[in-house]
């Protein structure tokens, strides 16, 4: 790719990897290409730079650069420059020029230092040919490292690639078929090539950890809403991500989350908290997010969303807090209608945000049915939006209700991953983790924290759930041990219920994880096993939460300290890093902390 309306139109139709050639003999070469362009690519689309027989230090140098998460090798690099690319922590994809006399044996070098084999036609260019090659060849490769297919694929010979047999097959490069012209893409043709080769992603698709084009991940997810929020719904579904991508709205964007929160957030070494645990532990303190907590990464988004698509009057719910004092900040500074809704017991043990909503001009309306908590504010919610779906935007607060909720506020909450991966490079030298630690609810923190790590699998993702009084107590919030299959606030997920379909009510000592599901995209990792889910229960939170008062001086909101509390049960080599996400901080729980210490 090359232009940058063009990028921006393909973006939409969320292929995995987009490619800029830094090759000046190519027609598509890229000799400068605008940072904002490259910004505006969403991290889940792995941007790829394409070179031929350069020097390992200047490709590394374009690494850094563009951040490109993939490098694409189309010359006569060998093994060892391989490695050396793959050391900075992107994906290597070395290309070899294939015909009836290729060799397979002379990638045998190469195994242990790439991460896939791409095979093209060979001719005496370096690639975009048109060209197809005689694909039955690849009976002789014997390894089992997985391939890109290269190569005059166009929608003519697709069904071809669809009777492909061969579960090392990883991805198909559509590029040279596509064009008006070097660079340039057919955007039509590419979305019919995409809707066509779907099929063949299908058995793979549950290994996908981003959503589908109908919602879903994996079992879970889509849009189960009644009939008056349908045509909402879907408006919002059609237009999100045009919208979020436009260049204006991501100036504005990121210049509110520079200028505004305060971003980057720091990535801090707990130095003395490393050295009780005998490992490397940062914290990504989105604690130090103006108004104190992750959730203004996602109001930010959501009320320029909620702009472009005319709405002069915001919703939301809240469980800590936090979310409903971010929903307000935003309608404060946009001047629109705010209303939050909130369980009366979290209004009584979260009084300082309520004070904080109804300063800056929200409005706080009590849920009093069920168990007074999130849930029901939740519920209450939904309720209003049925009620005024014409002119109100209901800014959900995690990565849970109808597609695509799920999705949009992932996509907003995924600045923390994206941050930590540059900020662990500076500082470490990889943007590589061994572990990832966040708390989950709903889950919106730990999805933000997990976004840019859900494709590499040596990093091992831990969500930290509220068990409360205990699991088995009859008194948790623990929904992967105690939940099953079901349909909450408007998706499939996993949730906590009785055995006729009634929800049970959570309980937590922290106000923003007694929910009693996870969003849709937490319960395909739990699924899957790509994240191992565990719980804590509440005197271990409070007692994590002091320690890292008095070993660091930070205080830390309940719900983080249920992450930290997790590090107590590791068992570390000595050399991990380990990354938590602090999400919010402790000002609002000072009472139930001052009440459990007798402070």
């Amino acid at each position: 790719m090359k232009y940058p309306d063009n990028i921006r139109d393909l973006v939409l139709l969320n292929p995995d990897y987009i490619g800029f050639i830094f090759y000046d003999k190519s027609k598509r070469f890229v000799a400068e290409i605008d940072e904002q362009t490259i910004k505006d690519i969403p991290s889940c689309i792995k941007k790829t730079g394409v070179f031929v027989d350069e020097n390992a230090s200047v490709i590394l140098d374009y690494i850094k650069k563009y951040h490109l998460q993939a490098v694409q090798l189309h010359g006569s690099e060998t093994s060892d420059t391989c490695l050396k690319i793959a050391e900075s922590g992107v994906e290597v994809i070395k290309a070899f020029g294939v015909d009836e006399a290729f060799d397979f044996n002379q990638l045998l070098p190469y195994l242990d230092s790439v991460n896939y084999f791409l095979f093209d036609t060979k001719t005496k260019a370096h690639g975009g040919s048109g060209l197809t090659f005689n694909w039955q060849v690849l009976e002789k490769y014997t390894f089992s490292k997985p391939y890109f297919l290269s190569g005059g694929l166009g929608l003519e010979n697709l069904d071809k690639v669809l009777a492909i047999n061969d579960d090392r097959l990883y991805a198909v490069d559509l590029n040279s078929c596509f064009e008006s012209e070097p660079a340039k893409k057919d955007i039509e043709k590419l979305k019919l090539a995409i809707n066509k080769l779907r099929p063949i992603l299908k058995e793979t698709e549950s290994m996908s950890y981003n959503v589908n084009e109908k919602g879903y991940y994996g079992d879970f997810g889509g849009a189960y809403i009644p009939e008056m929020l349908y045509p909402n719904v879907e408006h919002l579904r059609k237009e999100y991500l045009k919208i979020i991508y436009e260049p204006k709205f991501q100036e504005e964007f990121n210049q509110l989350l520079k200028d505004y929160v305060g971003r980057p957030s720091p990535l801090f070494l707990a130095e003395r908290l490393s050295a009780k645990y005998g490992a490397k532990i940062y914290l990504k303190r989105e604690d130090l997010n103006h108004t104190g907590a992750h959730k203004i990464n996602n109001t930010i988004g959501q009320i320029l969303l909620a702009e472009r698509l005319g709405k002069k009057r915001i919703i939301a719910e809240t469980g800590a807090g936090q979310h409903g004092v971010a929903t307000a900040t935003v309608c404060a500074l946009k001047g629109l209608e705010c209303v939050v809704y909130m369980g009366e017991i979290d209004i009584e043990r979260q009084a300082p945000n309520v004070a904080r909503m109804k300063m800056m001009g929200a409005t706080v309306v009590p849920a009093i049915s069920g168990s007074k908590t999130l849930k029901d504010a939740t519920n209450e919610a939904m309720r209003d939006w049925i009620n005024n779906p014409e002119d109100t935007h209901y800014i959900i607060g995690s990565v849970v209700g109808p597609h695509p909720y799920p999705d949009m506020v992932a996509r907003f909450q995924s600045i923390i991953s994206e941050e930590t991966k540059w900020q662990l490079k500076e500082k470490t030298g990889s943007e590589y983790p061994d572990y990832v630690l966040a708390c989950v609810g709903g889950g919106s923190n730990a999805i933000g924290m997990f976004y840019n790590f859900l494709d590499d699998e040596h990093v091992k993702l831990i969500a930290v759930e509220a068990a409360g009084l205990g699991v088995d107590s009859g008194e948790s919030a623990a929904t992967t041990a105690l939940g099953r299959e079901g349909v909450l606030h408007g998706s499939r997920s996993i949730l906590m219920q009785t055995e006729d379909g009634q929800v049970t009510e959570p309980y937590s000592i922290s106000a923003g994880l007694d929910y009693p599901g996870i969003g849709p995209q937490h319960a395909h990792l739990f699924k899957t096993k790509r994240a191992q889910y565990v719980s804590i229960t509440d005197q271990e939170s409070l007692d994590a939460g002091l320690l890292l008062a008095q070993t660091e001086g930070i205080i830390p909101a309940i719900e983080s300290a249920h992450a930290l509390a997790y590090l107590e049960k590791m068992k570390f080599k000595g050399n991990e890093t380990v990354v938590v996400c602090l999400s919010g901080r402790g000002d609002k729980d000072l009472a139930t902390y001052m009440k459990y210490f007798n402070l």
